[in-house]
């Protein structure tokens, strides 16, 4: 893995050049991107989401598409449409921007739900159906959405179904004082903005991708995910706990974050960490959760206390 490992370290540092101060973000970024999951990343307007996004499109020779989402935006602005050619005599199929390696849905909580529930299949299927007819995407293919915070104005709350779709949602949060200085810094000398190099191609996250599948999780280990996954369907601060598409994210993160760290095999605190990672937004909180201002992660680190450790 030694060759897989130095791509994964060129990559986290050509990422760095542009998200000052944020390596633990862009590690669980990289984390998905291996674990061929989608990350949903959620925070206040102008701490990096989009800027996030397109370092890792830079830094990786692939096809690249954002769509700006507003309360306008159509399903077919997204999937793409058939059109009447009047030369050809027939209908022409015109893939969308989705159809690309690396989608970024900026502000996806902003347009409504019908368009929302355009990235339903091919988030999942890899593909998308126009007139009937399917469109593998290419691969690898990871969709990077970004959403502002609930509570803010013009937004749509993502439907659990939509949620279920990302393997993590992420916080970038504020930059720390130093981080903040030396974005000043290199703002007022003009090297904030610099284009990023790619330093991998698409076939290299392929390879690792499968290789990342082929990390070996022992029978104890599944067994301990499986726990984690039905312990929050009997909460009875959830309403509604992680579904069966949460089990096979949680263990393929697994297998993701012990790759990236060199292993060919998982542990227990691989397994704890993909639950810390991909559980979370997936649960429906209780009316009386709410009230007291529980958090899903609160509840999925009582969780993790609860189930014995292999």
């Amino acid at each position: 893995m030694g060759k897989e490992n130095t791509t994964i370290i060129s990559l986290t540092e050509n990422i760095r050049k542009r998200l000052i101060g944020k390596d633990d973000v862009i590690r669980k970024v990289i984390i998905c991107l291996i674990a061929q999951g989608h990350v949903l990343l959620e925070d206040v307007p102008g701490v990096g989401k989009t800027s996030l996004a397109k370092a890792l499109a830079d830094s990786i020779s692939v096809s690249f598409s954002r769509i700006q989402c507003t309360p306008d935006t159509t399903p077919a602005d997204i999937t793409g449409l058939s059109i009447y050619s009047s030369s050809n005599e027939s209908f022409q199929i015109v893939p969308g921007p989705v159809n690309n390696n690396i989608v970024l849905a900026d502000e996806l909580n902003r347009t409504s739900p019908k368009t929302q529930s355009a990235l339903l299949e091919v988030m999942e299927e890899h593909r998308i159906t126009i007139d009937g007819k399917d469109i593998p995407v290419p691969e690898p293919f990871m969709v990077i959405g970004t959403q502002n915070p609930s509570q803010m104005a013009g937004t749509y709350p993502l439907p659990e179904a939509s949620l279920d779709r990302f393997m993590m949602k992420l916080s970038v949060g504020y930059p720390d004082s130093s981080a903040s200085e030396d974005m000043a810094k290199r703002f007022l000398e003009g090297s904030l903005h610099e284009k990023t190099e790619s330093v991998c191609s698409g076939q290299d996250i392929l390879e690792m991708q499968k290789e990342c599948q082929k990390v070996t999780i022992h029978d104890n280990l599944r067994a301990y995910a499986v726990q984690i996954i039905e312990a929050t369907r009997n909460k009875a601060e959830v309403s509604c706990g992680a579904s069966p598409r949460a089990l096979l994210s949680l263990l393929r993160c697994a297998q993701a974050i012990a790759y990236i760290d060199g292993r060919d095999y998982c542990i227990p605190e691989d397994i704890a960490e993909a639950a810390k990672l991909s559980i979370p937004h997936r649960l429906v909180l209780s009316t009386e959760s709410k009230l007291s201002k529980v958090t899903k992660e609160d509840i999925v680190n009582k969780i993790l206390t609860q189930v014995k450790v292999p």
